[in-house]
């Protein structure tokens, strides 16, 4: 037998908290793919050095995400506190949470290492169906036990019954001041966020040797995309706010728009699909355009800082 929930597909390329705007969609909220990637923070990231930055660097998970708007969430683990293999009752869990008409979300159930939103399942294949950044119009299928064969298994997380009122004022102010502390903040590493981690990037294929890998262009798919929420995020905070506040919120978009604008014009050189090895003539090209993106970024972030100035 097969139970299905008809979802909305991701919007952004997110791979932590567009699983938790989905579930709320589908719980009858009708919160905007940009709400949910500014208020998570997502909208805002920036981080380079290895391939799990964009999973590693976060404001909050899908459940924590799920709590701020008023939700109680249940999590099913994949093993026990003495290791022992528990994902049984975690697909168990699944499947009355569907049976029940609400989706769950579950890490590594689709695509690798991210959250994906489970709404159906097939016991003839022992699959689970559902989506994640990847599918669109089709809907993923794959073992329901593959939660547990990542390198890091953290099972599902089940929303509940909403308990309580969300504060959207309070988690706005909070959106932009976290997005400020992250833009501002340096680290003696490589595995840097923010205006630090643009820069690193820019001295990587400014200089000689650079390779387009791994952490690059999954770094890139889902920063680039995040970014377009942003604008769409900000302008409509300044709508809510009006006032000095508006001038710097609607400042801070048009520069993040053309941070979009720069990081569309990098994809030949350094996504998904872009050739690997050393090629010195597309860093020159890439190290250019991600200087005049991270510029953009900049002044983006300082936009925010003052807009903050006139709404404490």
């Amino acid at each position: 037998m097969m139970k299905l929930i008809e979802i909305d597909n991701y919007r952004y390329y997110d791979p932590l908290n567009e699983s938790a705007r989905v579930v709320l969609n589908q719980m009858g909220e009708t919160y905007t793919p940009e709400y949910i990637s500014g208020i998570s923070g997502a909208a805002f990231k920036i981080a380079i050095g290895c391939p799990s930055r964009p999973t590693c660097v976060y404001d909050f998970w899908p459940a924590d995400l799920l709590r701020l708007m008023g939700y109680e969430v249940e999590a099913y683990l994949c093993t026990d506190s003495d290791g022992n293999d528990i994902t049984d009752k975690m697909i168990e869990a699944v499947k009355r949470q569907i049976d029940n008409g609400r989706t769950a979300i579950v890490w590594h159930a689709f695509r690798e290492l991210e959250w994906d939103v489970v709404s159906g399942y097939d016991d003839e294949t022992k699959q689970f169906i559902g989506k994640g950044t990847m599918w669109y119009d089709d809907y993923a299928k794959e073992p329901w036990d593959r939660a547990k064969t990542g390198e890091m298994s953290f099972g599902a997380r089940l929303i509940g019954n909403k308990i309580s009122t969300f504060n959207a004022g309070e988690a706005e102010i909070k959106s932009l001041e976290k997005a400020v502390a992250h833009g501002r903040k340096e680290k003696d590493s490589w595995d840097v966020e923010g205006i630090q981690a643009y820069k690193k990037w820019v001295e990587k294929y400014s200089n000689p040797g650079a390779d387009r890998d791994v952490a690059d262009s999954y770094c890139y798919d889902t920063y680039s995309s995040g970014r377009k929420a942003a604008v769409i995020y900000l302008h409509g905070l300044a709508e809510k706010y009006g006032g000095d506040a508006a001038t710097h919120l609607n400042a801070a978009a048009d520069s993040f728009e053309i941070e979009v604008n720069e990081l569309e014009k990098a994809r030949p050189y350094i996504c998904w699909e872009s050739p690997w090895g050393v090629n010195e003539e597309r860093s020159t090209h890439l190290a250019l355009i991600l200087a005049n993106a991270a510029a953009a970024y900049e002044k983006g972030i300082g936009f925010i800082e003052k807009a903050l100035e006139y709404l404490k």
